[in-house]
């Protein structure tokens, strides 16, 4: 019997629902027209975080059926390149692989958007051939983490995921929001060093507009400048790009 509180009965208390579908962007995949699905709930509780109607007050949002969502996908093969799953936080929730295969049946290439917290998920959907590329946000250093996602973070899951994805050649990035008092310059250098045999990361520009904590509203964004030198400087461990600059 399982210990009351333990990872694997949270984790059993999740119940997949999809609350969020933009039918078709060009945003969520480089180079791909493509259906994005949201789906609700989140094991980490990041204070930055940019969905938090995923996270917090997702009964709020009008739960969308699965057959509406296959009917698009399936009026929409030959002209869409693919469907992304974000969140929220997919791979917290085992079910996710029934809507997966069901998507790699309708033809569709699919790209996940992760926190890297669910290894052996991970594994799983990555040896069964149902996703082609991994999106995996890389909070802050390791030991700064726990602040970063908000909750006690297993650190050895999150190494494991980054482990997991560079050795699987399937096509991945790692990327990091850069967060002022979350994350500096020795945090994404340290970060570059140790992912440096991955394919590419991405440092994100933080955007108070939106957080999970209100009190990160009033947080004061890296300039450009800043992290385009962070850019250059981790470019000598891994190729690495900058998102969201104004």
């Amino acid at each position: 019997m399982e210990r009351r509180g333990s990872v694997t009965t949270r984790i059993r208390e999740f119940n997949l629902s999809f609350r969020g579908f933009i039918p078709v962007t060009m945003l969520d995949w480089e180079g791909k027209l493509a259906a994005t699905l949201f789906v609700a709930q989140c094991n980490f509780k990041c204070p930055f975080c940019q969905n938090p109607d995923l996270v917090r007050d997702y009964q709020r949002l009008p739960e969308i059926p699965w057959e509406s969502i296959a009917s698009h996908l399936i009026s929409r093969k030959g002209w869409l390149d693919g469907v992304v799953i974000g969140g929220g936080e997919p791979l917290i929730h085992s079910k996710l692989i029934k809507y997966l295969r069901e998507i790699k049946d309708f033809g569709y290439p699919v790209k996940i958007d992760t926190n890297g917290s669910r290894p052996e998920l991970l594994q799983e959907i990555i040896e069964k051939n149902l996703v082609d590329y991994i999106a995996m946000d890389i909070k802050t250093s390791f030991p700064k983490y726990s602040l970063a996602a908000g909750r006690r973070v297993a650190v050895e899951k999150i190494k494991r995921s980054i482990k997991i994805l560079i050795g699987s050649g399937i096509e991945h990035e790692f990327r990091t929001t850069v967060v002022p008092g979350i994350v500096d310059k020795e945090d994404i250098l340290s970060l570059a060093r140790y992912i440096s045999k991955g394919r590419i990361y991405f440092l994100q520009q933080f955007n108070p507009k939106i957080t999970l904590d209100p009190n990160f509203q009033k947080v004061k964004p890296y300039d450009n400048q800043f992290i385009s030198e962070l850019v250059k400087e981790a470019n000598c461990y891994i190729k690495t790009k900058s998102r969201g600059l104004r």
